[in-house]
């Protein structure tokens, strides 16, 4: 399962995501990661967080994201969900088919593995492709 929330700066995205966190952490029965450029978040979701600060690793890719993310679950098995917080921050990308393509790899990975995953995205909604809208 992929869920994206998408909105300008000030839409509420982040406040959302904390909730979706919380939620997380007390609903299911695994680990819970989230990752996010910056350290905005530390004190607003749950130490039991593995809270994962990109900027630490250098991500320059989506190649690069997805062998992170593949990284992780390899590491451990027990992560049920995977939030990813400003995906076009961490990248350093603007809105196209490749964050397209990362978000249906991440409904791939998410059958395969059968672990969710939310992502947010800074930009407004109406330049969303197509791909990325059928996760909102």
């Amino acid at each position: 399962m992929v869920k994206v929330i998408m909105g300008l700066k000030g839409s509420g995205k982040t406040k959302q995501l904390i909730d979706l966190v919380h939620a997380a952490v007390n609903q299911e029965n695994g680990e819970v990661v989230c990752i996010e450029k910056g350290q905005k978040l530390t004190y607003d979701i749950p130490h039991a967080v593995r809270l994962i600060e990109a900027s630490n690793y250098g991500f320059d890719s989506y190649d690069f994201l997805k062998g992170f993310i593949s990284g992780l679950h390899a590491e451990n098995y027990d992560i049920t969900h995977i939030f990813i917080d400003s995906l076009l921050k961490i990248i350093d990308q603007q809105i196209d088919s490749r964050a397209e393509d990362f978000v249906e790899w991440c409904e791939s990975f998410s059958e395969r593995e059968n672990i969710k995953f939310t992502i947010t995205i800074s930009a407004d909604a109406s330049l969303a492709t197509e791909g990325i809208r059928k996760y909102f």
